[in-house]
């Protein structure tokens, strides 16, 4: 894989040069956010200094030029995923508020009592509490994809999980935990074929392969910004036209009305409806420049580029004494939990800290998937397309000298 640019890529990120208790910083803590590159942290800076004044509202130079540039901002976002149409991307701030807006408003006009939500084994809470909120509201109950002890999903078991009082289908692209791809075109054809809708989770995808929404043929697509290389406080809701138009508005205020009245309020078209009060305009700005970043790489090659880290890094990781990998070790996403000689996770993710390594430890917010695997937590190395292989050898290094201390 030399022929990647890695090292190039790395001088776009300004904080992987920097050193952490005088050793050079590994940051593989990629899946709860991203470093940003210089080309989104100058977009960011530029618009605050130049360009600011709010959207959609004030008849100014400012106002026109960063108003263009938000839906500017729509259309490179439109693209990325494939969308149909602009108006079906909606902006939010991270994924967890694009699903909760499906949960409260999907739930508010298709879910009455005694109806069904199917959700999976692997679910990150972001996309379990939302639905447990609605359900609870509506008198609704949520079903179970169950998963492997490679950690898969049972198709033939979520085949049976469907009836007449089926909903929709709520499931992550790819685990925050294990790393695992899920099959989604074929979740969204069960599901289709059982006249139901899906809404996919793909904060821990989007940064890592091609998503094409029009393939998939999912009904609504959720990710954060932060998570791709953009600002934090950022988000998108992608969403079929045939749904965002029947369903009414999570949050009220400016911007998504059309007229007001003390006796009644008319909301605005598409996507506006869904974007009440000021959104995180400049952000989203960023956003966009994060997602140009990454169409200038080539997300095929990220892609590939990652198939190469994840091999390396299973075979690297299997051959530690004593430590046990969850999750599928083939196709996944560069996403690695494991435990080490019954160690606790919190004390192996301090020591190679002081090591310059960033790791995350604990549940990862994924409780029910740690119930499942039979554990109180791991420990997650999330690794992206500015990581290398050395930086892997060093992982195992400061690991072998967790052993040597601890066990």
């Amino acid at each position: 894989m030399s022929e990647f640019p890695v090292g190039k890529i790395r001088e776009d990120f300004p904080v992987l040069s920097r050193e952490v208790y005088g050793k050079p910083l590994i940051y593989f803590d990629n899946g709860a956010t991203t470093q940003k590159p210089v080309q989104v942290i100058e977009v960011i800076n530029q618009f605050h200094r130049e360009h600011n004044a709010s959207i959609h509202r004030s008849v100014n130079f400012l106002s026109d030029t960063i108003t263009a540039s938000y839906e500017e901002a729509r259309v490179t976002t439109q693209r990325f995923l494939n969308a149909t149409k602009p108006s079906e991307t909606i902006f939010t701030s991270g994924a967890t508020a694009s699903i909760n807006l499906v949960a409260f408003s999907f739930g508010e006009t298709y879910i009455h009592p005694g109806d069904e939500v199917i959700l999976s084994t692997l679910e990150h809470h972001s996309n379990i509490v939302p639905w447990l909120m609605m359900c609870e509201r509506k008198g609704a109950s949520i079903k179970v994809i169950p998963i492997s002890d490679q950690g898969e999903l049972d198709l033939e078991a979520f085949a049976q999980l469907f009836n007449k009082r089926t909903r929709i289908v709520a499931v992550t692209h790819v685990s925050n935990v294990l790393g695992t791809i899920n099959p989604v075109e074929e979740i969204v054809k069960i599901s289709h074929s059982n006249g139901v809708p899906v809404l996919i989770d793909g904060a821990q995808a989007i940064q890592h392969g091609p998503v094409d929404v029009q393939k998939i043929d999912c009904d609504f697509y959720a990710f954060s910004g932060h998570k791709v290389y953009g600002p934090t406080g950022t988000g998108v809701l992608y969403g079929k036209e045939k749904w965002l138009e029947t369903l009414p508005p999570w949050q009220g205020g400016g911007d998504m009305i059309d007229r007001v009245t003390f006796e009644k309020t008319t909301y605005n078209e598409l996507p506006l409806k869904f974007e009440a009060g000021t959104t995180n305009f400049i952000g989203i700005i960023g956003l966009a420049a994060a997602l140009e970043y990454l169409k200038s790489i080539s997300i095929k090659e990220i892609e590939s580029y990652e198939k190469h880290i994840v091999t390396y890094a299973s075979n690297a990781l299997q051959q530690i004494d004593g430590l046990k990998l969850f999750g599928p070790t083939g196709h996944k996403a560069p996403v690695f939990s494991f435990i080490l000689n019954q160690i606790h996770p919190y004390d192996t993710g301090v020591i190679i800290d002081k090591l310059g390594i960033a790791v995350r430890t604990g549940t990862h917010c994924a409780m029910p998937l740690m119930d499942r695997l039979g554990v109180d937590g791991t420990v997650r190395a999330s690794l992206c397309f500015y990581n290398t292989t050395e930086e892997i050898d060093r992982l195992v290094e400061a690991l072998d000298v967790v052993n040597t201390m601890l066990s």
